[in-house]
């Protein structure tokens, strides 16, 4: 998946964390709902603009940023 499909951030919306196009849900609450327990079937029952692709996609965005944190510069 194309995460610039699914993931933008927009000045102005949740002080510029990246969110998923179209809504005010940042990638970082979702990682922050898994990271607490919750399935992703849970996650797309509290928050039904989004689907399991998204919660996928948020996963695919985390491992992203710790691979350009973990590269020596």
């Amino acid at each position: 998946m194309e995460l610039t499909s699914v993931i933008e951030t927009r000045a102005g919306v949740r002080s510029g964390k990246p969110c998923f196009v179209g809504t005010r849900i940042a990638v970082y609450d979702v990682l922050d709902y898994l990271a607490s327990g919750m399935t992703v079937e849970e996650i797309v029952a509290d928050f039904p603009e989004l689907t399991a692709a998204h919660v996928r996609a948020a996963i695919e965005f985390a491992a992203m940023r710790e691979r350009r944190l973990a590269t020596p510069a």
